[in-house]
């Protein structure tokens, strides 16, 4: 093949991609769904969304004004009576199609997170792959969702106790995982009896709304789900959550917008399910198999490059086994390929957009200022783009901001500790408390450590560990309640009692 026949043959794969890229996007709904039917917003008005690789404009979607949200809300309300109504088997036989077709999807679903948050395809592969589990497993809990019948303990009456719907709910998803957060809220919402009204985020959008169509896809009746994109988030949910027909908020983002949406929520006395910020801590202990260390700081560390509540935000690793886990972590974080996640060989794509990579800098500057070293990475790319690279931070002072606050990007500060005690005490230096990480052989004590630390979740020898068949959720200001596992439908229903006169009591 000839230089020329080769570029020619590089320019029409190139022009291929484009193409494919512009179909799908052409394919995603860009109004708002309200009562089963997509429209524009009742001013016309309208945001785009771009690609943080290029920043580039993908798509102009409608955005939905605080009329656009209420009328959201009218038809869940609407809707609700006979969506509760619905028989188990017929929400689990609509959540199980839902499934199926997000799995025969997938590569849509996928690109789609790519070219709107940024991730590389093979990392957005994995999200369609976790994002339809919640699917999957909601659509069994259905049925499963357990009463109980027994006596009083004197013997006069019957107890029974049922699980209702708690009614129409407000959803509010976050931009770093745009299919299964949106799962996450709408599957046991769906089993539960519940109808919704999501709002995805501004910055990534189009997946929540090509997943909004795949559930009418999957027979969801009208009104069930609606979905409002806007460019104001505090314009649709303000005049929701004032609203006494709407009985619960679910929101995963930021903990000072949780805190704003919890005391909202307590006008009208709102359930309420809080997936805030967090500090992971990642502990390294003396006896750690520090190869198979190294392998789940950089899957704790860089999923969805480090922009993830449960990311690995500070590691902390045993002086005696500091100075190789930081040397070969160091290395493992510098060779990963930075780039736009639609390229076969990115592992590492753009930050969400400008303002998180300066927030990232920042961070690493001041760190680098009180007397940390940056072993690899720590300087901003150049060009278009949001880019910004692995990067390792050895000897980081103990009070260093970037030990105290979320870091949110590809960031890894490594600071080391002496004793069980000490690594307990750093461990739980935060308000936070959402996922920490252990790594070491003495199984007895990762237990010993895991009952003392403060957080929801705890990775034994494991740098991944959310899944659809377990509780998602942290304690003191990383949140309320749980997502996920059979705890999640319960965050969608009430509780009743029934006390029954027992005829036959003596």
């Amino acid at each position: 093949m000839t230089a020329s026949t080769a570029l020619t043959s590089f320019a029409s794969l190139v022009d291929a991609t484009r193409q494919h890229e512009s179909d799908l996007l052409a394919s995603v709904p860009t109004g708002l769904l309200i009562g089963g039917q997509w429209r524009d917003s009742s001013d016309g008005g309208t945001f785009d969304v771009h690609d943080p690789a290029t920043g580039e404009v993908l798509a102009t979607l409608a955005s939905a004004t605080s009329e656009d949200a209420v009328t959201a809300l009218d038809a869940a309300d609407a809707a609700q009576p006979f969506w509760a109504a619905t028989a188990p088997r017929v929400r689990s036989e609509i959540l199980r199609r839902a499934f199926e077709l997000v799995t025969e999807r997938a590569d849509e679903f996928a690109l789609l997170m790519t070219l709107e948050m940024g991730k590389p395809l093979a990392e957005a592969r994995g999200e369609v792959t976790y994002g339809a589990e919640f699917l999957r497993w909601f659509a069994e809990e259905a049925v499963r969702d357990y009463g109980r019948y027994l006596t009083t303990p004197e013997g006069k009456n019957k107890i029974l106790v049922q699980q209702k719907p708690v009614g129409p709910c407000l959803l509010i998803t976050p931009w770093n995982f745009p299919l299964a957060m949106a799962t996450r809220k709408v599957a046991p919402a769906v089993a539960a009896g519940c109808t919704m009204v999501l709002k995805p985020a501004k910055l990534t959008p189009l997946t929540a709304q090509y997943f909004a169509q795949t559930m009418l896809d999957a027979g969801l009746p009208a009104g069930v789900l609606n979905v409002v994109a806007s460019s104001s988030a505090s314009g649709i949910s303000g005049p929701l959550m004032r609203d006494s027909r709407l009985r619960k908020v679910s929101f995963t983002g930021s903990t000072p917008v949780g805190k704003r949406l919890l005391a909202d929520a307590a006008g009208n006395v709102l359930r309420t399910s809080m997936e805030l910020g967090g500090n992971a801590p990642f502990i390294v202990f003396e006896d750690a198999d520090v190869d198979k260390a190294v392998e789940g700081a950089m899957a704790a560390k860089m999923r969805n490059m480090g922009e993830a509540c449960t990311a690995a935000n500070r590691f902390l690793v045993h002086e005696a086994v500091a100075a190789e886990f930081t040397r070969k972590f160091a290395a493992a974080m510098g060779s990963l390929s930075v780039g736009r996640g639609t390229a076969p060989t990115t592992q590492v794509g753009p930050l969400i957009d400008a303002g998180a990579r300066a927030d990232v800098h920042a961070l690493v500057t001041a760190a680098v200022d009180a007397g940390a070293t940056a072993l690899t990475g720590g300087t901003p790319a150049d060009g278009p783009g949001y880019f910004y690279p692995p990067t390792v931070l050895a000897n980081v002072p103990k009070g260093a901001a970037i030990l105290r606050q979320e870091i949110f990007g590809p960031v890894a500060p490594v600071t080391t500790f002496s004793t069980e005690e000490e690594a307990i005490r750093q461990a739980n230096s935060t308000e936070y408390g959402l996922a920490a990480y252990l790594y070491g052989r003495d199984f007895n004590r990762l237990l010993r450590v895991a009952e003392q630390i403060e957080f929801g979740m705890v990775g034994f020898n494991a740098g991944v560990i959310s899944n659809a068949a377990a509780p998602f959720g942290g304690v003191k200001q990383s949140g309320l309640g749980r997502e996920g596992g059979s705890e999640g439908i319960a965050e969608y229903t009430t509780t009743q009692y029934i006390g029954i006169a027992d005829p036959y009591a003596q």
